[in-house]
């Protein structure tokens, strides 16, 4: 499917993991691609991936809303844009006792309000495309949660319905919007989480496999499998596709723990 996305503009948020492996699946089919991150050593390499490809990275928080404001304009006044997808996120652990406000704020921040306002500053560019996708990477945490995850999953189930709002009204505008919930998949996130929940001493790689184990294909997937779906939902295949969700968990959410 080479060149499906020849002449088109995608901005991408999060410069590791699914963003990364995102931007360079459609740069290599065609697509400038705009991506951002806020930890300049996942940047740096993310520059090196990308090589020649027409990958631009650029160090944005995305908490701040002028930062991201002045990313998004940059890039729409440029060529347009044509897609969005808000790859970015970050874990946080915590029940109701634990979780403290500056961390249920921060996650907020992160996962959820930071998906709308890139999409606030993108609309002008999208609408005036006619066409084109906005995806959110959610989670399968939004419909069935692990413990210890409240802020972290709130934020995944919010991303849905958000999803279903933004759609509904960017519709009659020719752009689609979509949600996508990967179950255990191999980024420097989960790796993250993985080396928490092993603890001092313990072998975060121990971990990974048991996520493998709880998938009913019997192992994690891969951001590049996560990367083929997303670039599918922004290609002209995906053209009826809007207002919901995609599970990309290899059959997670499909089994009873019992």
């Amino acid at each position: 499917m080479r060149g499906r996305f020849q002449g088109q503009t995608a901005l991408i948020t999060g410069s590791s993991g699914m963003g990364l492996a995102s931007a360079l699946r459609m740069a290599r089919e065609g697509a400038r691609v705009h991506l951002c991150g806020i930890d300049e050593q996942l940047n740096e390499a993310a520059r090196q991936a990308a090589g020649d490809l027409a990958i631009t990275v650029d160090r944005v928080d995305l908490t701040q809303d002028e930062g991201v404001a002045a990313w998004v304009r940059a890039a729409g006044d440029l060529h347009g844009i044509d897609h969005l997808v808000n790859a970015a996120g970050i874990q946080t652990y915590g029940d109701l006792e634990t979780t403290s406000p500056a961390d249920w704020d921060r996650v907020m921040a992160v996962n959820l309000r930071a998906f709308y306002t890139t999409s606030h500053y993108a609309w002008p560019y999208l609408k005036a495309k006619g066409k084109g996708a906005i995806i959110h990477v959610s989670s399968v945490q939004g419909f069935a949660n692990q413990k210890n995850v409240l802020g972290y999953a709130t934020t995944k189930g919010a991303v849905h319905a958000m999803t279903r709002a933004m759609a509904v009204d960017c519709a009659p505008h020719g752009v689609r919007v979509v949600s996508i919930s990967p179950g255990s998949i191999r980024t420097p996130l989960l790796e993250y989480g993985a080396t928490q929940l092993a603890g001092p001493g313990g072998d975060p790689e121990d971990v990974i496999a048991m996520f493998g184990r709880a998938h009913p294909v019997g192992r994690i997937g891969t951001s590049e499998e996560v990367a083929g779906l997303v670039a599918w939902l922004c290609s002209d295949e995906g053209a009826f596709v809007t207002g919901t969700d995609l599970r990309i968990d290899g059959g997670l959410t499909a089994r009873l723990g019992v």
